[in-house]
């Protein structure tokens, strides 16, 4: 969530940061929600002070206690509500953006930062299901649209990137792990991706668990309600796991193959930090998607996401999308997201700094997803770049 203090100090600066995101509105209605409950908290003070008497009370202070202890119960249930209201309203308010995220809306607001790599000459370029072994309709009787099997060589090539990625991270400091893909509520809540990405969650409403389409979410719960010493910091994680998305409002977007389906796998970078060196993390983080792209040999292009296409936690984020000469244009396969101090904030977990406690910051970037496999089929046509070799990938992808 936002820091609430410092938006009261500065109303018309994070208003107008919010408009960029379009949601302006609803920020103001958070400053209405925080004004009612703040002019009722003195009243409730103030009649709680007044119900403790010194001494026993006389008939007449009986009378008085009872109409003030009833004056108090109507004002706490009003005070419960206002709060209600407002912290309604505070988790419906995004994250700002940073001043160097572009104005738009839309995909095609991002702003392009570079490309890499040149496209590769292909008389006539195959789709990925042509090439790897990609089971969609056996999938579809069995678990409906959108779910596929990746099969032989494509899956062996598949276990090889995810391999790689995580070597890549673990040399570079990260702490591996195998998060669970089932959290409670509060971590979907804490993250951001309640209220706002609701619809595109699988629940299991019986036991009150969600699954989730990123580690991200298990990442950033690890330390949950946690004080953590500053002098630990930076944590950086790199989870495995499979991931859903039920892709609510994609009908008719990416029908054919594997680039939209409802799970998939990825490897997830997630860090902690000090408010301070966030921005330094972020670029770092990119670097390194960046790297194995370049070590992958895909041509790739680097974008600026545009403000209003952020997500609610995000601050600022890069995209990194691959070329996928069957489509002809460049498609996202890894982003990275600082979302300075909204998620620890909304989580609970703060750090002991030198002059007390603080909200770190947190970070979060793809790696890699089965999009790669995907692009590296189509740019390749079904060879296999050396680098992924030694990690268990077929010479050569037959379907």
């Amino acid at each position: 969530m936002i820091d609430l203090r410092a938006a009261r100090a500065e109303p018309d600066a994070w208003r107008a940061a919010l408009g960029r995101k379009g949601h302006a509105a609803a920020f103001d209605r958070l400053l209405l929600a925080d004004e009612r409950w703040r002019s009722l908290v003195p009243r409730v003070d103030e009649l709680r002070a007044a119900t403790k008497l010194k001494g026993k009370p006389t008939p007449e202070q009986l009378s008085q206690l009872q109409k003030l202890k009833e004056e108090l119960r109507a004002a706490e249930g009003d005070l419960a509500a206002a709060e209600a209201e407002r912290e309604s309203a505070l988790a419906a308010v995004p994250n700002p953006p940073h001043d160097s995220a572009p104005d738009g809306t839309t995909e095609d607001d991002a702003v392009e930062l570079r490309r890499v790599g040149d496209p590769p000459a292909l008389a006539e370029p195959r789709e990925h299901t042509e090439i790897g072994r990609f089971e969609m309709e056996r999938a579809a009787r069995l678990s409906g649209s959108r779910f596929g099997f990746v099969m032989g060589d494509a899956a062996l090539l598949a276990m090889a990137l995810y391999r790689l990625a995580l070597d890549r991270l673990v040399r570079a400091g990260f702490t591996p792990a195998l998060p669970p893909v089932l959290v409670r509520e509060e971590a979907m809540v804490g993250t951001g991706f309640f209220p706002t990405e609701k619809s595109n969650i699988y629940e299991l409403e019986e036991d009150g668990l969600f699954l989730t389409g990123t580690s991200e979410v298990a990442l950033a719960g690890l330390h949950l309600g946690e004080i953590l010493p500053a002098a630990d910091l930076p944590l950086r994680y790199a989870g495995f796991s499979t991931c859903f998305r039920r892709e609510a409002g994609a009908a008719g977007k990416d029908t054919r193959g594997m680039f939209r389906v409802h799970q998939f796998n990825k490897v997830e970078m997630f860090v902690f930090t000090a408010p301070g060196t966030s921005w330094e993390e972020h670029e770092r983080l990119l670097e390194l998607e960046e790297e194995l792209c370049r070590t992958l040999e895909l041509p790739y292009r680097v974008v600026n996401v545009a403000a209003g296409d952020l997500g609610a936690p995000a601050a600022k984020k890069y995209d990194i999308e691959a070329w996928f000469p069957f489509q002809q244009r460049y498609r996202e396969i890894t982003s990275c997201s600082n979302t300075t101090d909204y998620q620890a904030r909304r989580l609970g977990i703060r750090a002991r700094a030198e002059h007390g406690l603080e909200t770190p910051h947190t970070l979060n970037g793809t790696m890699v997803t089965d999009r790669a496999l995907l692009a590296l089929l189509e740019n390749f046509q079904g060879e296999v770049p050396d680098a992924l070799r030694p990690y268990g990938a077929p010479d050569r992808v037959r379907g």
